[in-house]
C-alpha cells in the first residue's frame, strides 16, 4: 500500500516527509513528483511504510494536520491509472482529410 500526501508546501524535501512519518513507523520509500519544467515539487508525494498498521496510523494522525503552514491531506493512494498512447482521446493528428486542399475564402 502506499499513502497518498497533498497540499505540501512546495520547500518540502524528501527527508522532511521521512522525519514527519517515521513518528508512526519505518519509511521505506518516499516519492515526491517534481514538474518537468520548473524541477519545482508538485504540491504531492507519495509514502510507503513497513506495514499496513503503520501506514494507517500515520494517515490517521497526519490527515488534515498543519504541517508547514498547510493542511495536510492524507489518505491511501488510489492506483495509477492507465494512460492511452494518445493524450488527447484517440485523435491522431496528421494532415487534412483527403480531398481538403487548402483555405476556402
Amino acid at each position: 500500500m502506499s499513502i497518498y500526501v497533498g497540499n505540501l508546501s512546495y520547500q518540502v524535501t524528501e527527508e522532511d516527509l521521512k522525519q514527519a512519518f517515521a513518528e508512526y513507523g519505518t519509511v521505506s520509500r518516499v516519492q515526491l513528483p517534481t514538474d518537468r519544467e520548473t524541477g519545482r515539487p508538485r504540491g504531492f508525494a507519495f509514502v510507503e511504510m513497513e506495514s499496513e498498521d503503520q501506514e494507517t496510523a500515520a494517515i490517521t494522525a497526519l490527515d488534515g494536520a498543519e504541517w508547514m503552514g498547510r493542511d495536510l491531506k492524507v489518505n491511501k493512494a488510489k492506483p495509477r491509472e492507465e494512460r492511452s498512447s494518445s493524450p488527447r482521446g484517440g485523435y491522431s493528428g496528421g494532415g487534412r482529410p483527403s480531398g481538403g486542399g487548402g483555405r476556402r475564402y
